[in-house]
């Protein structure tokens, strides 16, 4: 291993790699600090040939590679294990946007690069990057891609699958993948980027992309609706998208127990109504030159769906503080405590009896736990957060949570929904993996890492 290390140094340089546990301590723990890794040493290569050296030494030596990107992910799939074995590899120095071609509506970025560079950048050439979630501002699009990221406009946009046009991946054995075209269609042969989305870095190193841009959506109208029941967000929506059509940007479903917390953990949140709902939703949408169109739109729904009340951002200022309050919600829950995360994903049809059958789910289960619940809505992904009571044993929580877990797990599979709808697998969800996908698919992801990765030495132990 000393000899190994003394050659990576030598590879990244004299500025590019940590030894010192406690500098290194931010990239080994989990953002949530619930996983702890070790290391012999951090790696901040600075191009695509340095990856490619790296991982070539390391397969020569039989010693295994963490990718990681921003570390913002919630599955401890960017944390190496606790042997102190694994050779940790940040892709944060390279981060260059390579290219804009506003005419082709794309780009071309390094993996490093923090996704609210990417968005703004596009801003700059009068066009749009449609991924956003609460990490943008430190989250980078390599771990967007590695972990087939959502957010907030997936409504109307897709995931960061429909996003990439292209990828350069770095294989197992330190071959480059150049697969940075641009083309909307292709059909030579097998789309093997899409091999790599989603992936989380088992079966290549993604180290560029080339991205879909968009031309800017325009004025936008911001609005937050507060409702009596869950259920009427699903009603909501299938009204909103009769008059808005495709023009719903986003559409967030949040419970005022979700926004409590914001408003008690994250300094001048406030909620701009005087009394309080049991839920809200937060709504954008392109209006163009009819900046009052989604007020009417709710205004003629409001027959159909109880809306309690409603507040429409007047300018940019108001709309940023309201989706301030949605952005906060990760880390005003981090604040709060450990909970039970739970990122699923059911068909938007079957949304409401989710809802409600989770609910009682939680009723019959333990009465005296807290639900936290918000997401997307509009693309049938809910973070069903659950708090059990703060006097429980280490014990009982375990058990109570496991039993509350595998109930909402086993709700959303017979809803023909998914344990995983945007945070991945990583090390926390593998046996959520293996119980809810079948045997043909299981073994198909098995032979396709050990086709790419026969020595296992990219990431292992996560995802499978």
């Amino acid at each position: 291993m000393t000899m190994l290390i003394d050659q990576l140094k030598a590879i990244v340089g004299p500025d590019a790699w940590k030894t010192d546990p406690a500098e290194m301590q931010p990239n080994l723990t989990e953002w949530r600090g619930l996983v702890f890794g070790k290391t012999p040493i951090l790696l901040e290569p600075a191009n695509t040939g340095e990856v490619v050296q790296i991982v070539r030494a390391c397969a020569q030596a039989g010693v295994s590679i963490v990718p990681q990107g921003g570390n913002t992910g919630l599955c401890a799939g960017a944390v190496p294990d606790e042997s102190g074995e694994q050779i940790l590899l940040s892709l944060k120095r390279m981060n260059r946007i390579r290219s804009v071609d506003a005419f082709d509506f794309s780009m071309e970025v390094e993996a490093g690069c923090v996704l609210a560079d990417i968005q703004a950048a596009a801003r700059d050439a009068d066009r749009y990057f449609p991924l956003s979630l609460g990490a943008e501002g430190s989250c980078h699009i390599g771990g967007n891609l590695s972990t087939n990221a959502g957010g907030v406009n997936v409504i109307r946009y897709g995931t960061a699958r429909a996003l990439v046009l292209g990828l350069e991946v770095v294989l197992a054995d330190g071959t480059v993948l150049d697969g940075l075209r641009t083309l909307r269609k292709d059909t030579a042969g097998y789309d093997l980027k899409q091999l790599f989305v989603g992936s989380e870095g088992t079966l290549g190193i993604i180290t560029a992309a080339t991205l879909r841009l968009f031309p800017d959506p325009g004025e936008t109208s911001t609005a937050l609706v507060a409702l009596s029941e869950s259920g009427d967000a699903v009603r909501l929506l299938a009204h909103l998208r009769g008059s808005l059509a495709d023009r719903i940007e986003a559409f967030e479903l949040v419970s005022h127990r979700v926004f409590s917390l914001v408003e008690e953990h994250i300094p001048n949140a406030r909620l701009p109504f005087e009394e309080t709902y049991p839920w809200y939703v937060l709504i954008e949408a392109a209006t163009g030159r009819n900046p009052d169109e989604l007020e009417n739109a709710l205004v003629n729904v409001a027959e159909e769906v109880s809306i309690l009340d409603a507040v429409i951002a007047k300018n940019s200022s108001e709309a940023e503080d309201l989706w301030r309050l949605r952005h906060s919600i990760a880390e005003a829950e981090r604040h709060d405590g450990v909970g039970l995360k739970h990122d699923i994903s059911v068909p938007i049809g079957r949304m409401q009896e989710f809802l409600i059958r989770g609910d009682a789910l939680l009723e019959s289960t333990m009465p005296e736990a807290g639900l936290l619940a918000f997401g997307h809505v509009g693309d049938g992904n809910l973070h069903y957060n659950v708090s059990l009571p703060s006097d429980l044993t280490a014990e009982a929580h375990s058990e109570a949570g496991a039993r509350i877990t595998h109930g909402i797990y086993d709700l959303v599979a017979e809803l023909g929904g998914s344990f995983s709808a945007e945070h991945g697998v990583g090390r926390l969800k593998k046996a959520q993996l293996r119980e809810y996908r079948s045997t043909a698919e299981l073994d198909l992801m098995k032979r396709l890492k050990a086709a790419l990765d026969p020595q296992n030495i990219l990431n292992p132990g996560k995802v499978i």
